[in-house]
């Protein structure tokens, strides 16, 4: 009998040269209980990167645990990546918890965190999105994708205030694409103002079973 197995297609990478998008200036959002908010955004901002266009990640509350490094491998990553930035506003500890951190401090973290994210989408709206931008260059001269990585999260919290996102999704520019992640509360107060809504349920978790954050899946 004959395999009549296809070989698999090698693809080549292109280099990444600057560009722009044709089609950017939606609000996402990416809330629920189940694993995969934040990654889902990242691998966003990898295929957005990899077509040339400026990404920004801002994370809220995504400081380091006892069984969380500091340093987490999307960091490495991202380093690495043209077109790709980061920054990190996260407290040490999480909110709420019994781990040491003060929940004022978070507060006053993610409250911070919503005036750089302000502070982006205003520079956003004073550039030209319709044109690339130098991959290293620094946000503040503009990007095409802005990552707010656990912000709902911080509002349903009570972190930041929840009129203050809303705000700063309805100032957007038309062709920014603004994602929001975070948060196992349906985010009420912002959904009619995103245009993609995702629910990432939880039907089977390894935390339940005792399983800490792994290397290299959760940090």
């Amino acid at each position: 009998m004959t395999d009549q197995t296809e070989p698999s297609q090698a693809v080549a990478a292109q280099s990444i040269e600057p560009a722009a998008p044709d089609e950017f200036g939606l609000v996402q959002i990416w809330w629920g209980d189940g694993k995969g908010k934040t990654t889902a955004a990242l691998g966003m901002a990898m295929r957005a990167a990899g077509h040339g266009y400026r990404v920004h990640v801002l994370q809220f509350m995504k400081g380091g645990t006892d069984t969380v490094e500091d340093v987490r491998g999307e960091y490495n990553a991202i380093a690495a990546l043209p077109g790709l930035s980061y920054e990190n506003a996260g407290h040490y500890g999480w909110h709420g918890f019994v781990d040491g951190s003060d929940d004022d401090a978070h507060a006053a973290q993610a409250q911070g965190a919503l005036a750089r994210a302000r502070e982006l989408v205003e520079a956003a709206a004073d550039a030209d999105l319709s044109t690339p931008f130098a991959l290293e260059g620094n946000p503040e001269d503009g990007v095409h994708m802005l990552i707010l990585d656990e912000v709902l999260y911080a509002a349903n919290r009570g972190l930041v205030d929840p009129d203050e996102v809303v705000a700063l999704v309805e100032d957007k520019p038309d062709d920014l694409e603004l994602v929001l992640t975070g948060g196992h509360d349906r985010p009420a107060f912002v959904v009619d103002h995103a245009d993609l809504v995702t629910n990432v349920a939880k039907e089977k978790h390894p935390i339940e079973a005792g399983q800490g954050a792994r290397k290299g899946t959760e940090f």
